[in-house]
């Protein structure tokens, strides 16, 4: 049975990080495509500078306007063209990051996130989207960034917030991972660019299953000391350890360990209008709790998660993301989206149809709510 496994050529996570970016920027050539939105550039510009003026390398700076989308695209490559750049750089959040996987295309690719709120960074694949905002669809590449740089000061200057949607991206990983791999269910890893799916179709490997548990075991132990240090805008050990979890770990985790239910779940909850203010691994949190009760999971372990969740700040339940009241028509709807043809959902080591998505989602919404209100 063909296996799989994808990953970055290299990972570099530490303090002042950033002020290194020019030796790698050196490795492709003399200048680079600086793909990032004016706010992080200038939240950044001192250790830009300092790094280019160590190195002797120059920045082209894109002016990107903050959407991922085929014309935005298009124009940047034209841009990279125009200025002989030897390599892209992706700085920001998600956006600035898929434009540059995709004008990368695969090549000489350099990725900078500004915050630690999904597993996005490592990946080889990307989402497109519409100049409007609207989804259009998903683009992936031959391989994986070349090189991923975290700057932990960067990461622990920005809110909070991000840092614990990050672990709720990065909680469902162990739980998807577990339920592909007792299915024997393909993953992203196993399918390269331009290969058919019968042709590139593999199954994880264990390395990614164990990273996945590592990932989970993680955010148990440094979860709660990582959102402390955050709050005050310092790196610490513990800190360290959850930004490594949330970016890497989870992110090698998913992409070669494999999805399953928490994701294709939270995708059908994008039909609820009141989950649009919140962040993607926010919703996550929530859906692994979902699918944790499509399993039938043990009551010490959906306790154990529960506990975890409400330690940090993440949601338990339908009123944690925005979701106050719910009729079994938007719900049936929710499921429906969950549970189309190409979902991950089908992941699941067992059949999974819309009504028992739709009770589970009922099931853990109470089971949420009666734990925090035994906490308080």
């Amino acid at each position: 049975m063909r296996r799989a496994f994808i990953s970055p050529a290299k990972y570099v996570q530490g303090e002042n990080e950033l002020l290194n970016l020019g030796y790698f920027i050196k490795t492709f050539g003399e200048s680079a495509l600086l793909i990032a939105h004016a706010d992080d550039v200038q939240r950044v510009k001192p250790k830009l500078e300092h790094t280019m003026k160590t190195y002797g390398v120059t920045l082209v700076e894109s002016g990107f306007n903050g959407e991922c989308s085929r014309q935005e695209v298009q124009r940047l490559k034209q841009l990279a063209a125009e200025h002989n750049c030897s390599c892209t750089i992706g700085l920001g959040g998600g956006k600035a990051i898929d434009t540059a996987k995709c004008v990368a295309e695969g090549e000489a690719l350099i990725i900078v996130p500004t915050i630690a709120a999904t597993d996005a960074p490592t990946s080889h694949s990307a989402v497109l989207y519409t100049p409007e905002g609207e989804f259009d669809d998903y683009a992936y590449f031959k391989q994986s960034p070349t090189v991923v740089m975290i700057d932990t000061t960067v990461i622990a200057n920005a809110p909070t917030r991000f840092l614990v949607a990050g672990m709720g991206d990065a909680l469902s990983t162990y739980f998807e991972a577990r339920a592909t791999s007792n299915s024997y269910s393909r993953v992203n890893a196993g399918l390269p660019c331009g290969e058919q799916e019968g042709v590139g179709a593999a199954i994880g490997t264990r390395a990614a299953l164990a990273l996945a548990k590592l990932c989970y075991e993680t955010l148990l132990e440094d979860g709660a000391k990582a959102k402390a240090a955050c709050d005050a805008n310092l790196v610490t050990p513990a800190f360290e350890n959850i930004v490594e979890t949330n970016i890497l770990l989870s992110g090698l985790g998913f992409e070669s360990g494999g999805l399953a239910a928490a994701h294709a779940i939270h995708n059908g909850l994008t039909a609820l209008e009141g989950t649009h203010h919140y962040y993607h691994g926010e919703k996550v949190a929530f859906t692994t709790l979902v699918q944790l009760v499509l399993e039938n999971a043990s009551t010490a372990e959906m306790n154990e998660v529960l506990q975890f969740c409400v330690s940090v700040g993440l949601p338990v339940c339908l009123p944690d993301i925005g979701v106050t009241s719910v009729t079994d028509e938007e719900l049936r709807n929710v499921a429906a989206k969950a549970c189309i043809a190409e979902e991950s959902i089908h992941s699941m080591p067992f059949p999974v149809n819309e009504d028992m998505v739709v009770a589970a989602i009922r099931v853990a919404d109470q089971i949420g709510q009666q734990f925090k209100q035994k906490g308080e």
